[in-house]
């Protein structure tokens, strides 16, 4: 069993996590016609800001209420109010998912009870348009939290609650943050293929897929999950949940509305993609289509051909939680050892199911620490310097990725992302061999094969 080690370091050296409020203003973004709002001060929202639109390319409709230093000591909800109304005005967005921060939180504010007395006062000018609330605090959690709040508040708020009647072919999805684009794209591809019809909460491949939308700006997001189909996710047949940190919106989802759910912790790895694959056409009762199984011979090619390269590697590894568990039971799969692991928060259940030794709660300088020796380093772009002191080569995951292109388009998961990922890694290490030289071969190093 995996030994958790918590977090010792009273501040970050080199931050690993990015915030609760920029995870929820990432799940609103999946939204069609939405505007996330973040509750604080300029300089909070900026960061977030600056963080997507680097990691993704795209015009980031994200707002603030720009607290100034009297607000932030006599109360917000002025500047919660009128910036919710000049959205309104100027933007008409269908939604506006609010994400409070430290600086609001700290003060210990009545969100709740601030938005119900702006949403009765003002009910004719918002007319149209659902206002969300997420209580986001930077101070704890990171982004996969505050993903899963948002996606929690949307179902609290919009979904119609009770039993209805339900489109037995109807399927509602809940992806976990980690899924790129490209995945949420062959998500759907996937349970479409077999007759199915999916409402996925959020949407990201829908409003950040890189389309450009007609010869107009557009001030909210140009695509996503509609939010009459929010309301009306009480109608399918059956959830299904990727990620641990999607298991409280499932859950919420089967009490406010009896839809059962079914919980896949990864979608990466030939059984774990099986497993997913069978369980589409259990609930379909459809055979697995021709072009499926052809992906997953795909795969199991390339599993023959990629495992030379992984056995014996290993691996350091230092993202959120379920992508640390996505990433390493994919390695190891592959038979290569996850030397050091490193994560965000120690609070999540998927961390006692982690294939290693031991994982540290900590930050990229904790990560610099355990991975010598490693051959291969696996965080987002903060990683870099990291590996270029260690000269260890770096495979960039999770968020942000900024000095790379088109890391949203890369597959991760089912046959495809796992066929995908084996080429990449091999050729990583294929890039980094180190040809064998006299010295390698000396009487102090006899018996031992040349790296």
């Amino acid at each position: 069993m995996v030994q958790v080690f918590p977090q010792t370091k009273s501040a970050a050296v080199n931050p690993l996590k990015s915030s609760q409020p920029l995870g929820a203003a990432l799940a609103f973004l999946g939204v069609e016609r939405a505007v996330p709002l973040f509750h604080g001060s300029q300089g909070c929202t900026s960061l977030a800001l600056v963080l997507l639109v680097r990691h993704l390319k795209e015009a980031i409709p994200l707002q603030t209420t720009a607290l100034d230093a009297v607000a932030t000591i006599l109360g917000g909800a002025g500047n919660l109010e009128e910036a919710i109304l000049n959205l309104k005005r100027r933007a008409k967005p269908k939604l506006i998912g609010i994400c409070t921060t430290a600086l609001v939180e700290t003060r210990g504010e009545d969100f709740a009870g601030d938005l119900a007395n702006i949403k009765r006062d003002r009910a004719d000018e918002l007319a149209g348009t659902e206002v969300v609330l997420a209580n986001t605090p930077d101070f704890e959690g990171a982004i996969e939290e505050g993903w899963a709040k948002a996606v929690i508040s949307m179902v609290e708020r919009i979904t119609t609650p009770g039993e209805q009647s339900r489109h037995q072919k109807k399927i509602a999805i809940l992806p976990g943050w980690h899924l790129t684009v490209a995945d949420i794209e062959l998500l759907r591809e996937t349970v479409e293929s077999f007759g199915l019809k999916p409402v996925i909460l959020p949407d990201i491949s829908g409003s950040l897929d890189g389309t450009v939308p007609g010869d107009r700006w557009v001030p909210t997001t140009y695509g996503g999950t509609p939010v009459d189909e929010i309301q009306e996710l009480g109608t399918a047949a059956q959830c299904i949940a990727i990620g641990e940190h999607m298991r409280r919106p499932a859950e919420l989802l089967r009490t406010r509305t009896g839809v059962p759910y079914a919980l896949f912790q990864s979608l990466t790895g030939l059984k774990r993609a099986d497993r997913f694959v069978s369980f589409l056409s259990e609930i379909s009762g459809a055979p697995v289509p021709a072009n499926i199984r052809r992906r997953r011979a795909q795969l199991q090619d390339a599993l023959l051909d990629g495992h030379f390269h992984f056995g014996g590697k290993k691996i350091a590894i230092a993202v959120e939680p379920d992508q640390l568990y996505q990433f390493a039971t994919f390695f190891t799969g592959m038979g290569a050892e996850i030397a050091a692991a490193v994560t965000t928060t120690g609070t999540s259940k998927i961390l006692a199911e982690m294939p290693a030794e031991s994982l540290q709660v900590g930050d990229l300088g904790d990560l610099e620490e355990l991975a010598v020796g490693a051959d291969l380093l696996v965080t987002h772009s903060h990683g870099r310097q990291a590996a270029e002191r260690l000269g260890i080569p770096l495979m960039r995951v999770g968020f942000p990725i900024f000095d790379r292109l088109g890391s949203q388009h890369k597959l991760t998961s089912l046959y495809q992302g796992t066929r995908d990922l084996i080429f990449d890694v091999s050729n990583i290490f294929q890039a980094n061999q180190r040809a064998p030289c006299p010295g390698s071969l000396d009487s102090s190093r006899k018996g031992e094969l040349p790296r």
